[in-house]
Parts: structure tokens; sequence; C-alpha cells
């Protein structure tokens, strides 16, 4: 597609005269054609070649730092990607940490649990024993007494 501009917005464009422009259609260096009594001038890869250097040169630069501000978007969008990567795999890795632990915890809860049966089983059994020991204490204890009162009694018969 071509782009016709006004042949002085041209040479606003290209900083020349409209009398050099005027000279470089007349050489064929530049494409031009009349429409409605205005000159048109052909403003595509042409014009590019007839700017003068200076500018050239600040549309080279312009396009470098594009270039190179559209590298330092890419660099930094790797960048954050990378960082996402490892926060990610940081996260795995604390949730394969806390999963451990959360197994750790739960087979120590369950050990407890069995202990704790186990010792209260011991208890009853003791409990049981205790009191057995103490009715057999208190009946040896009667018996004792009862042996003694007699004992007492047949001594002061004696007597």
């Amino acid at each position: 597609m071509q782009t016709w501009l006004d042949i002085e917005e041209f040479s606003k464009i290209v900083h020349l005269d409209v009398s050099i422009i005027k000279e470089m259609i007349e050489k064929g260096s530049l494409k031009s054609k009349e429409e409605n009594g205005k000159t048109l001038v052909e403003a595509d890869g042409v014009a590019y070649e007839i700017m003068p250097t200076d500018i050239q040169d600040m549309a080279i630069e312009q396009e470098v730092e594009h270039l190179a501000g559209a590298d330092f978007v890419e660099k930094t969008i790797g960048t954050i990607l990378s960082l996402h990567e490892k926060v990610l795999d940081a996260k795995d890795e604390t949730l394969e940490a806390l999963k451990g632990e959360n197994r750790f915890l739960k087979e120590a809860l369950f050990s407890m649990q069995e202990l704790y049966d186990e010792d209260r089983k011991t208890i009853e059994t003791l409990t049981t024993q205790l009191k057995s020991t103490q009715e057999e204490l208190e009946f040896a204890r009667r018996k004792y007494k009862l042996m003694w009162n007699k004992t007492v009694a047949n001594y002061k018969k004696n007597d």
C-alpha cells in the first residue's frame, strides 16, 4: 500500500525545501502525482533514502531504543516467569515437608494413644490388685484381732 503526502507535508517531514523536492521529482528520484490541483509525493521507501543522515540516525536510534526496550521487557518477563517457577517449586517443597510432618505427627499421636490405652489397662489391673490386697489385709487384721482377743481371753482364764 502506498502512502501519498502533500508536497508541503512531505517537505516538513524530510526537512527539505519544496523546490528541492520538485527537482527530485523531475529527476525521477521521487514518485509524484497530481490530484485536485495538489502535488502528492509517495512517502514510502524512497522518502527514507532522501532524509538527511542526522534524521536517519535519529530514526535508527529510536528503532534501537525500541528494540532495547522490547529486549528489556522480554528479559523482565522471563525473569518474572523464572521467579514464579521458583516460588511454585518452593511451595511444592514446603507442602511436601508439611505433609511429611503431618504424617509423622499422626503416627506419633496413634502411638501415644496406644501407650495411653496400655497405661489405662495397667492402672485398672493395679487398682483391682490394690483392692484385693486391701481386702486381704483387712481380713488378716480382723483374723489377727480375733486371734489375739482369743489368746488374751484364754490367758485371763488361765490366770
